[in-house]
């Protein structure tokens, strides 16, 4: 998701008043429930989003959704994003705010492309192999990808090490269209 400026330095905020006041895990789960809602609702995205309806409409709103389910903490900072009209930013807020959170705490995603679905013992190892090598904790997702042929894919942030078939196969078949072509 592409994050404005704006949305990273509200995140940054809310991240330091809750390291302030020491919530930040109670913060982080009242934000992945109002990233659930708004990825489980697009028509409370557009409605928020809308420049027609008017601030006051969309503070009730998220009011009336939130107000009794988030911290005192969470609830304000709402408000307040809301009475700023920044609510069309909630989604991206939201969004930055885990980002910043996985920072804070040293969590990095992972995706693991492979052929075949992995067994439980072989996803535990490769979690524990990459946070050897990161040395951070590693939220792991696996993507398979039966073309792969074999083998697997890691990507880390904009990292890729590729140790699958298709790709060796590929290494080879241009090591041999170079070779012929001298």
């Amino acid at each position: 998701m592409l994050v404005t400026k704006a949305a990273h330095r509200y995140a940054t905020a809310l991240l330091e008043l809750a390291k302030e006041q020491d919530v930040v895990e109670q913060t982080l789960e009242d934000i992945l429930l109002i990233k659930g809602t708004i990825e489980s609702s697009r028509d409370l995205l557009v409605f928020l989003r809308s420049p027609v309806i008017k601030p006051d409409k969309k503070v009730a709103a998220l009011e009336a959704i939130f107000g009794d389910k988030v911290s005192e903490l969470v609830h304000r900072y709402i408000t307040l994003i809301a009475r700023k009209n920044r609510q069309n930013l909630l989604d991206e807020i939201v969004f930055a705010f885990v980002e910043k959170y996985n920072a804070y705490k040293g969590i990095i995603s992972a995706e693991v492309y492979v052929a075949n679905e992995l067994s439980e013992k072989q996803l535990k190892e490769v979690k524990e192999r990459l946070e050897e090598v990161t040395n951070k904790t590693v939220n792991l997702s696996t993507i398979v990808q039966e073309d792969l042929k074999g083998g697997m894919a890691v990507k880390i942030g904009d990292t890729v090490t590729n140790a699958t078939v298709k790709h060796k196969l590929k290494q080879l078949e241009d090591e041999f269209l170079s070779a012929a072509s001298e």
